[in-house]
């Protein structure tokens, strides 16, 4: 499932996470891909551990706890510390998909990578190119949001972000160890609960219909999570 996330970042959040990046320093992309992957990769992230990424991750891991669409979409158990990445002219992404399992820096911890998530920090009109194109068996998925929303899709599809031609493309990009790691069940899971949103808000209170449906979302979460 393919997911757009409007307003993840909005307001003073969003232009503090902008000011940020602007003032931050950048490296080598290469630095957080995998072997095959840094073969593709041309890119500019900031450092991990450096006061302005752990500043930035902050306020995106604060704003997603807030995301009801983000919680009731990607049934999220763990979310790796964001990452940025800056796309100058020139820069671009090849095929390639993300690696399954993350070591999480400078610590013992990893995290089985389910969901990937690219949160966008420029607007569109600023750049060209640098769009997140994303493969399924339906065909070519091509991204490239407003600053401040996002797009969640399942880690196991190949995807590339094409070249920027003018402009800087700015993003933060994560990934996301779901309750329920079968992308078909997440999807059946969040439609059932936006169905049940809907009808709640289209009947009586004392309708037994949503308490129904609540119950069997419940019970189909309990029979496929894992929360440990």
């Amino acid at each position: 499932m393919l997911l757009s996330i409007p307003s993840v970042l909005e307001g003073e959040s969003l232009r503090t996470a902008q000011r940020l990046a602007a003032s931050a320093p950048w490296i080598d992309g290469r630095i957080t891909a995998g072997h095959q992957s840094a073969q593709v990769k041309d890119n500019l992230q900031i450092p991990e551990g450096s006061p302005e990424a752990r500043e930035l991750g902050q306020i995106v891991l604060a704003a997603l706890e807030r995301n009801g669409l983000f919680i009731s979409g990607v049934l999220p158990l763990r979310v790796y510390p964001p990452l940025f990445n800056r796309y100058d002219p020139g820069m671009t992404f090849g095929a390639h998909v993300d690696n399954a399992i993350r070591q999480v820096t400078g610590t013992p911890h990893r995290i089985r990578t389910d969901v990937s998530c690219t949160l966008f920090l420029a607007e569109p009109e600023d750049y060209d190119g640098g769009e997140l194109v994303v493969e399924d068996a339906y065909g070519e998925h091509r991204v490239k949001l407003p600053a401040g929303h996002m797009v969640a899709y399942p880690a196991t599809s190949l995807h590339r972000v094409m070249p920027v031609t003018r402009g800087s493309r700015l993003a933060s990009f994560f990934w996301v160890q779901s309750m329920v790691r079968d992308d078909a069940q997440r999807a059946l899971l969040f439609d059932l609960d936006m169905a049940i949103n809907g009808v709640r808000a289209d009947l009586d209170a004392e309708h037994r219909g949503p308490v129904q449906l609540t119950a069997v979302y419940h019970n189909l979460l309990r029979r496929w999570a894992d929360a440990s």
